[in-house]
């Protein structure tokens, strides 16, 4: 789905209106002063957070983005604040950044949130997209797209609701009695709403669905406005865990990330690698390309890569440290003239510039610095990355909370009547011990995750001196991927071969050809004899999606609807990355601290579902009792 972006406009007083919806964004009062009045103290706060761990707030219209700035600043000013606050907003028609940035100059009061927020806006794309600020202590999770078609696919429960979606009149859409029925479906038995709205119908369908909001005095020249908790007492089904302590087996991207967003919240996180160094298997390439992938009907790869390329890239950029890594684009080239063509349209269906441009032959050659076989994919903020150091920086993020031991092979893990897992060798020592575990290895031979169905798929890349290949520093793609130069080689690949295959001659000269598709007359003159590169496994799942979340008992029912599935408790996977490594491990790594911490999920319910490890047997049990 196109995002459209909100249009600058200002009222005859300056006050920022939209002309879709002929309305203001907020009074002419005071824009500020507003958002405290109706939103901080209708919700009762900042007292309201005090006391919790995670605070999660909801907000229907981002807008100008300024509920979340006087929140924010309400927050750090409070030293009796929670340590953690989650802002969730949905927003239809954002603004660009060079909008937010001119409408932001009129409250210099709020300058530094605003260069924060504006450093990380993202590209108007749909779906959701997760921002940390303050070390991780602050996260916005901004949702572009309808309110209707959103907030269902939200996972998570609020104390606090912020209604701000226009004047009913003039935005019918987004006071409706089923969006009123998804609020209620989000909300903490503790929950409060706030809303500048002060219409009979909103009051009585906000009442119908378990609110209980009464008028107040409004703010400025407005009345009244509504306020009020949520009544019914529906318990919670969070996660309750003895310890902040969870054990992470394997030491590549998937078990870095997993790491570094749980110690992010302060869990103690203990790291189990059974190579001598970590990074060694799926994650030890000489360099790798973060890029998203495009489909004609934006299904579900799609979508999580995009929401994976995106969040990466603002981690990688986030990590102290990390310097082996560039934003120096990506260009992917058509297979042929029917796929160019199918690029064009993709891109002319509504993606912004700064996300993928479509270039022509010649446009696309002038970019790499040499002629190229077709047009193609322009990402102008894709990236290569080199894996090891992405996975060091992660792991010595949080030193104090993260421990990393090598060379320790788990061969057994069961869990105790006290609700911790042990972790065991060979020799039936034990390792460590923890109420919580993820598995993030590239090959497992544990029994509680044997049943998930992961197929090898072997690859082999190829290591070509840097002098080799004339090209611009970027990366290049088509059926195989060339990367810049990194300390005087270029990664090209990657190659399919047989199980435990090395690099050798042969796959090397495949390699190649896929260079000289890309770039005719490229391979010309290098010997394949004469290079060296590696071979690593690749695991996949059958449907080519990544398997993140909580592990079921093999063999438990499974004709139930897949979030009621039972689990081992306490007990994760990150696993089946394939070639998505680069774009799954961050986000991956987000949704299960998330999970694990019971807070609202970095995406939407059906990507969750999408890549839930038990959704290969719920599969397999509908189709067996006939229910599917």
């Amino acid at each position: 789905m196109p995002i459209l972006p909100a249009t600058l406009s200002l009222a005859a007083d300056g006050t920022p209106c939209s002309p879709r919806f002929d309305d203001v964004y907020h009074t002419a009062d005071g824009g500020p002063e507003q958002a405290r009045h109706v939103y901080l103290t209708g919700n009762g706060l900042p007292a309201a957070w005090r006391g919790h761990d995670t605070y999660s707030i909801l907000e229907t219209g981002f807008g100008l983005g300024l509920n979340f700035l006087v929140t924010w600043a309400a927050w750090r000013a409070d030293p009796q604040r929670c340590p953690r606050l989650h802002f969730v907003s949905v927003e239809k028609f954002p603004f660009r950044r060079e909008d937010l940035q001119r409408l932001h100059a009129r409250w210099p009061d709020f300058a530094g949130l605003s260069a924060g927020l504006l450093a990380q806006w993202p590209p108007l794309t749909a779906g959701m997209h997760r921002l940390h600020f303050d070390d991780g202590a602050v996260t916005l999770t901004l949702v572009f797209g309808d309110a209707a078609e959103q907030l269902p696919r939200l996972s998570g429960r609020f104390n606090a609701f912020y209604l701000d979606g226009f004047a009913p009149a003039k935005n019918p859409d987004m006071w409706t009695p089923e969006l009123f029925r998804s609020l209620s479906r989000l909300a903490r038995p503790d929950a409060t709403l706030a809303t500048y709205a002060a219409a009979g119908f909103v009051r009585r369908g906000l009442n119908a669905c378990g609110f209980a909001v009464v008028r107040h005095d409004g703010y400025g020249g407005k009345l009244h406005m509504l306020a009020g908790p949520y009544l019914h007492r529906e318990p919670l089904r969070a996660p309750v865990w003895p310890a902040r302590q969870a054990l992470v087996i394997g030491a590549g991207m998937a078990g870095a990330a997993a790491a570094e967003r749980l110690a992010s919240r302060g869990w103690q996180v203990t790291v189990l690698e059974r190579e001598a160094a970590i990074a060694t298997r799926s994650s030890g390439n000489h360099a790798g390309v973060l890029l998203p992938v495009l489909s004609a009907d934006d299904n579900l790869q799609s979508r999580l890569a995009r929401a994976g390329y995106l969040y990466t890239l603002r981690h990688l950029a986030a990590l102290p440290g990390l310097r082996d890594w560039h934003q120096d684009g990506v260009l992917q080239l058509a297979r042929d003239e029917a796929q160019a063509a199918l690029q064009r349209r993709i891109v002319d269906s509504g993606y912004p510039d700064d996300y993928v441009q479509w270039l022509d032959r010649d446009a696309a050659s002038a970019r790499a610095g040499a002629p190229v076989a077709s047009s193609g994919w322009w990402f102008p903020a894709a990236a290569w990355v080199h894996p090891p150091a992405w996975c060091a920086a992660a792991l010595a993020r949080h030193p104090e909370l993260i421990r990393v031991h090598t060379g320790v092979d788990v061969a057994a893990l069961a869990r105790d009547d006290e609700g911790q897992w042990i972790a065991r060798d060979s020799q039936g020592s034990e390792l460590a011990r923890a109420p919580v575990v993820v598995i993030a290895t590239a090959t497992s031979t544990l029994a509680q995750t044997a049943h998930l169905p992961l197929t090898r798929g072997r690859r082999v890349v190829t290591l070509l001196p840097a002098a080799a290949v004339a090209l611009a520093d970027t990366v290049l793609c088509r059926n195989a991927y060339l990367t810049p130069a990194f300390r005087g080689l270029r990664a090209l690949g990657a190659t399919a071969a047989p199980p435990d295959s090395e690099a050798a001659p042969q796959w090397h000269a495949l390699n190649l050809a896929k260079l000289e598709a890309m770039l005719p007359g490229a391979s010309a003159g290098i010997d394949p004899a004469q290079l060296d590169g590696r071979g690593c496994d690749r695991p996949t799942s059958p449907d080519r999606l990544p398997l993140v979340g909580a592990v079921d008992i093999a063999g438990t029912r499974t004709s139930v609807r897949l979030d009621r599935i039972a689990r081992q408790p306490g007990l994760y996977c990150a696993l089946g990355y394939g070639a998505r490594g680069l774009a799954w491990s961050a986000l991956a790594g987000e949704l299960l601290a998330s999970q694990i911490c019971g807070e609202p999920l970095p995406v939407e319910k059906d990507l969750v579902d999408a890549c839930d490890p038990a959704r290969f047997a719920w599969r397999a049990g509908r189709t067996a009792t006939g229910t599917d």
